[in-house]
């Protein structure tokens, strides 16, 4: 799944002491030269991040559910998510945010069963649907 570019950055630097300061992990002002030390990155929502965000949760619950009803598909829903984080290209804020909803989606089905269920079909199969559905709402509006 090819998701859009969700920012475009272009920096241009032109003083020398701004390009130093990039070697030292530090920013500098371009107006005033003053050097400032790395903060936290800005975190930038695309505007599918939301679906994007709870498809990651769906493929988390996936891959236990189908993994505990004996699906034998291996890493299929995680080679999924990898797919996903390296097309997104997301900054490490936003890639830690779709990696811990991925493992929350795991967790909270690896808490709740322990052995393949009628339930647990049940939910595995409206997580598919649902999985479905997310990817075509994400792709069919902002995909390319």
């Amino acid at each position: 799944m090819k998701m859009p570019v969700a920012l475009l950055i272009t920096l241009a630097l032109s003083l020398p002491l701004c390009a130093h300061a990039q070697e030292n992990g530090t920013t500098a002002d371009p107006t005033t030269g003053a050097i400032a030390t790395p903060q936290e990155e800005p975190l930038t929502a695309a505007p599918y991040d939301d679906k994007l965000l709870r498809l990651s949760e769906v493929l988390g619950s996936i891959h236990y559910l189908r993994a505990l009803c004996g699906a034998q598909e291996g890493g299929k829903w995680r080679n999924w998510m990898a797919d996903i984080l390296k097309s997104e290209e997301p900054i490490p804020s936003r890639r830690a945010q779709l990696v811990s909803r991925f493992n929350r989606g795991f967790r909270a089905f690896d808490q709740t069963y322990t052995a393949c269920t009628s339930s647990a079909l049940l939910a595995a199969d409206r997580y598919l649907k649902e999985g479905v559905r997310l990817s075509s709402q994400i792709t069919n509006r902002y995909g390319r």
